[in-house]
């Protein structure tokens, strides 16, 4: 016989930035409580779109922690991300640490941690899940690709699950059609909202934008470097057949690459718009990420791409939230 949900569980966000993951299990039916974000950007963005039960400081502070039937924690990757430093000394490195007296105070019955996949492999995570195991928990670990859950990027995240209530399966991924990123950025879904104020792009002047009249499409640096070698800095020779996505198109038939907090800087990867010679805008951005059209973020330019480039795509979340939700039922 399948038990029905008798209450909406509830759930506390560490590190949650603008709510993407939060949005996740939202979808999936928990409802949020407590959000903790230090950057007061990001929190404004949580409160707009997701609920206004965010506040605006460090998770390493567990104080007044309520009790919650999930906590969920997406501490800073740049220490153990590949395409950043992967530096183990970042002092970021530590910050997961953090969820362990979380975990403790809050009784959850469930603990949540999204990383990249080195994450797992790291000093920081084997303490992690010693701490967590010492409160009761069981630990197993996904390593799961948004592209297969229906998101139009590639974006490979490693997710820490901790339970104290029954074993959780891994998510199946989806069996449709792959979703590219033309689907969302031109097909039936090309049209923005009049004064949309995040479909916006830093224009290109100068030598970059010549650079970007070359790039054909799918093309990239070495397009340029074929067609007009005098628009080449003496860096791409040293570097050479490195790095060749950076100054590309997105491909319109296949899913984007991973989007990152730089995605509108073309020196950072392949950001350029498939047919337009232009960065994507921030919507676009936005849409790469499973965003809905009706969120706006609040901040400069900068801090939204940032928001942005460092969530969880929403339908991954999602995905990871209704496997969770199996075990409240």
């Amino acid at each position: 016989m399948s038990r029905t949900r008798t209450r909406q569980p509830t759930f506390a966000d560490l590190y949650a930035g603008a709510g993407l993951l939060s949005a996740g299990m939202v979808r999936a039916g928990f409802r949020p409580t407590l959000a903790v974000e230090l950057d007061q950007s990001a929190a404004q963005s949580y409160a707009r779109n997701i609920a206004e039960c965010v506040r605006i400081g460090s998770a390493i502070d567990a104080f007044n922690v309520p009790v919650v039937d999930l906590l969920v924690a997406g501490p800073p990757c740049q220490g153990f991300s590949t395409l950043g430093r992967r530096d183990p000394s970042d002092v970021r490195n530590k910050l997961c640490l953090a969820v362990l007296p979380w975990a403790r105070q809050s009784k959850a019955k469930v603990v949540l941690i999204e990383n990249v996949p080195p994450f797992l492999r790291s000093p920081q995570w084997k303490q992690l899940k010693r701490g967590l195991e010492k409160l009761g928990y069981a630990v197993t670990t996904w390593e799961l690709d948004a592209v297969e859950f229906g998101t139009p990027q590639r974006r490979r995240r490693a997710f820490t699950v901790a339970s104290r209530i029954g074993e959780i399966l891994k998510p199946e991924a989806s069996d449709t059609q792959t979703i590219t990123a033309g689907d969302v950025l031109l097909g039936h879904r090309r049209r923005y909202r009049r004064g949309d104020p995040m479909h916006i792009w830093p224009v290109a002047k100068g030598i970059a934008a010549q650079r970007i009249a070359l790039i054909p499409p799918g093309g990239d640096k070495r397009d340029v470097a074929r067609l007009a070698p005098e628009l080449c800095p003496p860096s791409w020779k040293r570097v050479g057949c490195q790095a060749t996505d950076v100054w590309g198109r997105i491909e319109a038939d296949e899913p984007a690459n991973t989007i990152r907090c730089t995605f509108q800087n073309p020196s950072k990867g392949r950001y350029l718009h498939p047919f337009e010679n232009r960065v994507l805008s921030l919507r676009e951005g936005a849409r790469l990420q499973g965003i809905p059209d009706n969120w706006l973020m609040e901040g400069l330019p900068y801090p939204v791409a940032r928001q942005i480039g460092n969530g969880v795509p929403i339908p991954l979340a999602h995905a990871v939230g209704e496997a969770l939700a199996e075990v409240f039922h």
